[in-house]
């Protein structure tokens, strides 16, 4: 998982070195994806029972879900603007504690236009994941690592919503609805107290030894600029790479979107199955998901190694093999057995986080330190923008014409996305970097 770096773990009067300490970095907020993940799927876990409790509809419900999206849409550049500005400890942990406290105050919601202002709220501090990944991505590797790192740090984005539906079952039936979503939010705010102690950027981090120190600044970047809000976001926006990122990521995130948000109703409206079923079974694409995003890293290096690709050409080839893979949602529509579609919908969690993750690894490569949560926050918007207006989509016609379409259009718009990578990004060379 790393290179190895001859700093042994030491003990001084002023500080513990900590070996490889860059990875211990990332497991923390990987950790902290998680909790983000497994409170933000609560709602679709609990979808069912909520739908049946307040007497929401399926467009209500969209509603819900739009909310949530729409602010996560809205927020994110300035979430990765903050980030950048004021730095990753306070500015992650800041918008992760009102995401704990939004999750916990869940459980007094008695209407469906009470959980779209709760989701709202929560969405926008919830917006801050994406682009500190980048951030953190960027902060604590050298580039030679960076599609890696991006690969390890996406599997919190997946394992969090693979955990949710078992965790919130449990907690559902040891506590009702209501006290899944405190349950969740609890362990929101332990993560924030964890944060807070554990992560210093790497300036600062008592525990990180001057080799490593050296070893993750060797790429010799130039130091972060701050710069105004919209400033920073004209920026970016004249850069056609940026274009050649947020398309794909546009043409992606409708999938992931169904996943976290509406696969559980799905499997409830579509194969009669109950809230133990779901919880049973549901997990299964994020559990692929989690293996799609380790895999795309070290699918860089398949493509360098045996293939000749530069740095960048090896991301966009993964990424577009991950498209392809994607095409199994569209064969969803034609199956009616359960098992092979939670098996084609597992396939495509695989291949959409290795979209993911080789989009944000191309963010750290292609942005300088004081753009990337920025950057990665712009991307996010427009991946966000394009989940937002597909949930509407499901929300006032999956009564009318079932999931079916839905799941053949999915299965075609990232080979779409590719396109523009290619186009935007792809180098025209065959020198190695």
């Amino acid at each position: 998982m790393s290179q190895d770096i001859n700093t042994p773990v030491a003990v001084s009067k002023t500080r513990r070195v900590i070996k490889n300490l860059r990875w211990y970095m990332l497991v923390l907020f990987l950790l902290g994806v998680t909790v983000n993940y497994i409170t933000r799927n609560s709602l679709g876990i609990l979808a069912p029972e909520l739908k049946t409790s307040l007497g929401i509809t399926t467009e209500q419900y969209s509603w819900i879900v739009g909310a949530f999206q729409l602010a996560y849409t809205l927020f994110q550049p300035l979430c990765g603007w903050l980030i950048d500005v004021i730095g990753l400890k306070i500015g992650f942990m800041v918008c992760a504690g009102v995401w704990a406290l939004m999750c916990i105050l869940h459980a007094g919601a008695g209407s469906w236009i009470h959980l779209a202002i709760l989701r709202f709220m929560m969405g926008a501090s919830e917006a801050a994941a994406t682009p500190a990944n980048a951030k953190t991505i960027g902060e604590w590797f050298p580039k030679s690592e960076r599609p890696v790192a991006a690969g390890w740090a996406g599997v919190g984005f997946s394992i969090g919503a693979m955990l949710a539906p078992p965790i919130i079952y449990f907690a559902h039936a040891s506590f009702g609805w209501q006290g899944a979503f405190m349950f969740t939010g609890v362990l929101a705010v332990l993560w924030v107290i964890l944060w807070w102690a554990f992560y210093h950027n790497p300036d600062k981090h008592p525990n990180l030894s001057s080799t490593e120190l050296d070893y993750i600044r060797q790429d010799n970047e130039p130091p972060a600029v701050k710069l105004p809000f919209f400033t920073a976001l004209k920026t970016v926006s004249k850069n056609k790479r940026f274009y050649g990122i947020a398309i794909p990521a546009f043409m992606a995130e409708p999938a992931w979107a169904v996943l976290s948000f509406w696969v559980p109703l799905y499997l409830a409206k579509d194969h009669g199955m109950d809230l133990k079923q779901i919880a049973m079974f549901a997990w299964l694409p994020f559990l692929a998901a989690d293996l799609g995003s380790v895999a795309s890293g070290y699918l860089t290096r398949v493509y360098t190694r045996f293939f000749g690709c530069t740095r960048i050409n090896s991301v966009v080839a993964s990424s577009v093999t991950g498209a392809f893979l994607m095409i199994s949602l569209a064969i969803v529509a034609f199956t009616r057995d359960p098992y092979i579609t939670i098996a084609l919908i597992s396939i495509g969690g695989f291949g959409h986080q290795i979209i993911s993750c080789m989009l944000s690894a191309l963010v750290v490569e292609s942005f300088d330190k004081g753009q990337m949560a920025t950057v990665n926050g712009m991307r996010g918007s427009a991946a966000w923008i394009a989940s937002f207006l597909f949930s509407l989509l499901i929300g006032v016609t999956a009564d009318k014409i079932g999931f079916n379409p839905l799941f053949i259009a999915m299965g075609f718009f990232d080979l779409i996305g590719a396109v523009f990578l290619v186009m935007f990004i792809a180098e025209r060379r065959t020198a190695r970097n």
